[in-house]
Parts: structure tokens; C-alpha cells; sequence
């Protein structure tokens, strides 16, 4: 505290004292100007915490609350005595608030002791306000109660600020922060401290309950799980439930989950939760998707080229279904209809279905259709453009695919060995050229497991100009049909022109059949059949 008064011309010594509550001083400090010596009162509270300075300044060291007083400094001279006084304030920062003895939960519409806020050794003293979400909270009778107190410690002085707080909460407390600030005064004035915020768990009653399904799809279907979940907006929520399926009439006591497995198309109904004593309830509506298809014929099946074979597919579905067929990997156009069966109708059918908007619900069934027949043959020739051979094509229709041999009978010459093209649609054909020396048979026999057939055709030598067979051609080119239509009349009239010629040819051909026909290839020729020919050359003769 430095001396307040300016130091006088002839200064013999200064002094400091201090006044008692009754207005009596007290001297502590002594200090002459000639003989530069320092005294100290033996004044109990400031033993060895006074320190003078020369120039009169003061200084206590390890301030006390006691040294709040009114300190005056005292400049002597021989003619005149100058005092002037300095009031000191002690200030002590309080401890940091904290929220002692807090409620271990709140329940709502209940007055009950949220927690106590202490503030330690302050001075002066301070105070307390309790905040809720930032929010000084006043006093409510009977939901806000606030009681504060201030105790002070004999030794020290020091002020210890308490503040209880009696609180009703409602649902709106979950998660509120409460806190409470100290308010005190410091050198520079008025300052603040706040407690760390405390959030309570706050209960209250269930008051709706509601009922869910897992997993939360728009869509199930047949074969799939379902728990139903029911909660209640408590704090603690409800355990326990009572779960009403469609068909039982009394509720199902459960925990929060009821599960149902690989559930049906009769599992579609109201499904309701409530508590355990049905004051409150929920409901939700479940349905269950469900898919058939049947197909009729279904299975490996088969017919007979040219039978009808009518065939269904149904389709019971709970809403909307697509239904579309499938033949060997292909989607079909339209759904496959046989009045009169061909061998271009076999193949493996599938008919599929799905429901729209319903993941994963899929249906489909085979059909795998067989259509068998007995082989059918015609039989063409031609002369080939070098006039040196012919080529015979046996045109061969039939299921399951016939085998086919040939046989010759009369003198010629095999060029190829028999070809044969790709069985497509229950057709292909097999061909032989041949160099005939002179007027031959030749039988083409096509065998499967159902029947032997067997169609010869008569060639003449190659060097006798013959009528040629045309080959088979596809029945929509009506361009090559009309040609071939103009080349049979030409051939007609051409015949009646060779019939004599044709007489002689026949006359000589029976002629020479009469030798041993000749089996020019043995891989091509039937021993059987070739008997059979020769027996009705014999009969042919007779």
C-alpha cells in the first residue's frame, strides 16, 4: 500500500496503523527518516507479514480476510502531523461449482430432490442459481423449490454457498442439462463460475403402443419369416406384451418380438399388440403373397405326329401376375397351341410366372414334348451336269431318327459313299451318285423303333436321258413353285413322245435283270432286300 501523502521537508519519521471496529488505532509499522531504522509492533496477526519501504509503502504478504481494514499512513514533522487513510477489500474466487447427492432418476408429476449445489470458500460471499437448458429456473411452489444457504468458517472467514433443488419433472426433461452457476465478486467486480451440466433419466409412463413389422418390406411373401415388434413411448418401455394373431382369440404373452416362420398365404390377416393389461393397443395388416402355376401336360410327354395336344397353364396368384413360355431357351411370342402335332413342335417348354412388385416370388414348370412318326420316304434323281452320273436323294421324314441303308440291284457304279444332311425338325435326307451301265433299283430303307420302310425308285443307264425328280423345296417360295409347276407339263408332253423308246428300254431291262445282281457296295446294300427284288424279277418274267 503505498503512502498516499508526499514526503515533507523535514520529515523526522512515518508510521502506519490501522483502526479497530470501535474507531482505537493500532500501530504496526515504524520507520525514521534520519537514523534509516525499521520498527514492527508485536501485533500478533501480522508478525513477520509487514514490510516498509523507504519511500512508506506498505506490504502485507499472505493477505487474510482480518486484513480488510482501514490502513492510515502517518508523516511526522517537527511542526505538523499528516495522516491519510487506505481502505483495503479482500476478495477470495470461490471453488468451482458441483451438483452433489443427485437423484438417481426423476419420475414425472413427482416433487422429489434433483440434487444439491456447493460452492466453497468464497468472500465475499456469493450465489447460487439453478439453469435447466441454459434457463435460470425461478421458484414454483411445489415444482421448483429452491432452498439456499451460506455457511461461514470461524477460522478462515470464507463463505461456503449451498443450494438444493426439489424438482417435478416432465417427458420434456429427457436429456435436459441442469447446471448451477455461482455469482461472486472479484477486484475487477462481478464474475461467474458454472457446475458441469447433469442430464437425468427421467421416467414416465407408456402412454401408445405401437406395433411394427420386421423386416420392413411392402411385400412378403409365402416362406418367408416375420417378427412382429411391439414398443411402448415409456421410460423404461414395457417387456412385455400381449401379441393377438388372426385365429386365436386369446393374446399370446410374449417379450417385445413375436416370430413366425416360413409362414403361408393363411397367415394374411390383423395381427395386434398390446400391454400386458390391454389398456392400450396397436394393429397392423399383413399380407402374405402367395404364387401357383399348374401346368397341364406337365412332365416328359409323347405323341404322334399329327394328334392334337391341348395344353394349360393356370395361374392363382394374390394380385397380378405375368405369365410368359420359354421353347429350348427361347421366349416365346405367344403361348403354344398344337391342334395337329409336327415334329418342329418337340422341344422342352417352360412355363413361367412372377408377381409383379414381389422380389424373389417366382413359379415355373416343364413340359418336354415328344413327337414321335414312322418314316416317311420320297425319293428324287437327277443327272448331274456332267452326264457321267446321277444322284439319288432319299428325302426321309420321321421320329425318332430313322436308320437308313440302300441297296442297288443291276449294274452301275457307287461314286460317293452315301451323305446325308443334318437332322433338323424330323427331316433330313441321304443321297448316293451313281454311274448305272445300265437300267438299275435302287431301295431306300429307313427303319426306327416304330416301323421299316422301304420306297425303290428304277434309274436308267446313263445313257438313256430320263426324267429327273426335282428336290424338295421350301412351300414359301411361290416363284419356284410355279417354274416347277411348267416343268411338269413339258415333261408330260416329252413322255408320250419317249413311250415307244420306253417300251423297248423296259424289254431289255427285264432282259438282263435275270443275272445275279450285282452288290456294289457292301456297306450300302441289304442282303435281304436284295433277295427280295431278285424273287420279284423271277415274278416279273414269269
Amino acid at each position: 500500500m503505498p503512502c498516499p501523502l508526499e514526503v515533507p521537508e523535514g520529515l523526522m519519521f512515518g508510521k502506519w496503523k490501522y483502526e479497530m471496529p470501535n474507531g482505537s488505532p493500532v500501530f504496526i509499522a515504524f520507520r525514521s527518516s534520519t537514523k534509516k531504522n525499521v520498527q514492527y509492533d508485536d501485533v500478533p496477526d501480522y508478525k513477520d507479514r509487514l514490510s516498509l519501504s523507504e519511500n512508506y509503502t506498505l506490504s502485507i504478504k499472505n493477505a487474510r480476510i482480518s486484513d480488510e481494514k482501514r490502513f492510515v499512513c502517518m508523516l511526522v514533522t517537527e511542526d505538523d502531523v499528516s495522516e491519510e487513510p487506505t481502505i483495503v477489500k479482500v476478495f477470495k474466487q470461490p471453488s468451482q461449482p458441483e451438483i452433489l447427492h443427485q437423484a438417481n432418476l426423476l419420475e414425472t408429476e413427482k416433487l422429489q430432490m434433483l440434487g444439491e449445489c456447493v460452492s466453497r470458500d468464497s468472500y465475499p460471499e456469493g450465489n447460487v442459481t439453478w439453469y435447466k437448458n441454459g434457463r435460470a429456473l425461478q421458484h414454483v411452489d411445489d415444482v421448483v423449490v429452491i432452498n439456499p444457504q451460506k455457511i461461514v468458517d470461524a477460522t478462515t472467514g470464507l463463505f461456503t454457498m449451498t443450494s438444493s433443488l426439489e424438482y417435478m419433472p416432465t417427458k420434456e426433461d429427457v436429456n435436459a442439462k441442469f447446471s448451477c452457476i455461482v455469482t461472486y465478486y472479484g477486484p475487477s467486480g462481478q464474475k461467474t463460475m458454472q457446475s458441469e451440466p447433469v442430464v437425468f433419466d427421467v421416467h414416465y409412463p407408456t402412454e401408445k403402443v405401437t406395433i411394427r413389422v420386421l423386416p420392413q418390406s411392402s411385400t412378403i411373401k409365402e416362406g418367408d419369416n416375420i417378427t412382429l415388434k411391439c414398443s411402448g413411448n415409456g421410460n423404461p418401455p414395457p417387456q412385455e406384451f400381449l401379441f393377438y394373431i388372426p385365429g386365436e382369440t386369446e393374446g399370446i404373452r410374449s417379450s417385445d418380438t413375436y416370430i413366425m416362420t416360413d409362414v403361408r398365404r393363411n397367415a394374411t390377416g390383423e395381427y395386434k399388440c398390446s400391454l400386458t393389461d390391454k389398456s392400450m393397443m396397436d394393429s397392423t395388416t399383413i399380407t402374405v403373397h402367395y404364387l401357383d402355376l399348374q401346368l397341364t401336360p406337365s412332365g416328359e410327354v409323347t405323341k404322334q405326329i399329327g394328334e392334337a395336344l391341348p395344353v394349360s397353364c393356370t395361374i392363382s396368384s394374390s394380385r397380378n401376375a405375368t405369365v410368359f413360355w420359354i421353347k429350348d431357351n427361347t421366349r416365346m411370342q405367344t403361348s403354344p397351341s398344337f391342334s395337329s402335332l409336327q415334329y418342329q413342335d418337340a422341344g422342352n417348354y417352360v412355363c413361367e410366372t412372377a408377381l409383379q412388385e414381389v422380389e424373389g416370388l417366382r413359379k415355373r414348370q416343364t413340359l418336354k414334348l415328344i413327337v414321335e412318326g414312322k418314316p416317311q420316304i420320297k425319293m428324287t434323281k437327277k443327272t448331274n451336269t456332267n452326264k457321267m452320273s446321277k444322284t439319288i436323294i432319299c428325302h426321309v421324314e420321321g421320329f425318332p431318327k430313322p436308320a437308313v441303308q440302300w441297296t442297288v440291284t443291276g449294274s452301275g457304279s457307287i461314286l460317293n459313299k452315301t451323305e446325308e444332311t443334318k437332322y433338323v425338325n424330323g427331316k433330313f435326307s441321304s443321297k448316293i451318285v451313281i454311274a448305272p451301265e445300265e437300267n438299275v433299283t435302287l431301295t431306300c430303307i429307313a427303319e426306327n423303333e416304330l416301323e421299316r420302310t422301304v420306297t425303290s425308285m428304277n434309274v436308267s443307264a446313263i445313257s438313256i436321258p430320263e426324267y429327273d425328280e426335282p428336290e424338295e423345296r421350301g412351300d414359301d417360295n411361290s416363284e419356284k413353285v410355279n417354274d416347277q409347276a411348267k416343268l411338269i407339263v413339258g415333261i408330260v408332253v416329252g413322255l408320250l413322245l419317249v413311250a415307244l423308246i420306253a417300251g423297248v428300254v423296259y424289254w431289255l431291262y427285264v432282259k438282263k435283270s435275270k443275272t445275279a445282281s450285282k452288290h456294289v457296295d457292301k456297306d450300302l446294300g441289304n442282303i435281304e432286300e436284295n433277295k427280295k427284288l431278285e424273287e420279284n424279277n423271277h415274278k416279273s418274267e414269269t
